[in-house]
């Protein structure tokens, strides 16, 4: 029961992105279409869960047994990039179409704060390995659901008629907002 608590709470309680405020360069900027909001989900999923595995591994056998805490972040960082330059090579090779839609978004996972700062929240929050991944699953699925959610809102406002100094960012700024405010209102629905 801890684990889907844990799950609930990281994609509604806790989001990521809308209530967390990580992940929102990918957030902004793959959500024009829901198909390549889709696509860069799973990327995350993978590179999180991956990253939040191998940087609990390095955490706890390494950095810990060798008292070299102060290496955390720069080690994490280069975790995040190898394992993002394996899902560009794997992508490119599977899914060109997938691969070409991302473009240059694919790498800002390297950057992706929310990659780097769930690595650092399960060591922070004193997670086994168990809870770390259903953390990371959790989270990844949070930051989906937002980003699909968010293209979704996008994809409609293409359809309706929006005064010219709203259109683009500006619009897409204040609908984030707006979704940050309706995620407040599951405050309080778990408590982990």
């Amino acid at each position: 029961m801890d684990y889907l608590y844990l799950i609930i709470s990281a994609i509604l309680v806790n989001n990521i992105v809308l209530m967390q405020f990580l992940g929102i360069c990918p957030f902004l900027g793959v959500s024009n279409k829901t198909s390549t909001a889709i696509g860069m989900s799973g990327a995350v999923l993978f590179v999180m869960v991956l990253a939040t595995i191998m940087t609990f591994l390095v955490q706890k056998y390494v950095l810990d047994a060798f008292e070299i805490g102060y290496l955390q972040t720069i080690s994490y960082i280069l975790i995040i990039a190898a394992l993002v330059q394996m899902v560009e090579i794997i992508l490119k090779k599977v899914s060109p179409p997938l691969y070409q839609a991302l473009g240059i978004y694919l790498p800002l996972i390297t950057t992706n704060c929310a990659i780097l700062g769930v690595a650092i929240l399960v060591i922070q929050k004193d997670f086994d390995l168990m809870k770390s991944v259903v953390f990371a699953v959790g989270t990844s699925l949070g930051f989906a659901f937002a980003l699909v959610l968010f293209a979704g809102i996008r994809e409609q406002m293409e359809l309706v008629k929006i005064p010219k100094g709203m259109k683009g960012v500006p619009i897409a700024l204040i609908v984030a907002g707006i979704l940050a405010l309706a995620f407040q209102g599951f405050t309080g629905l778990v408590k982990i």
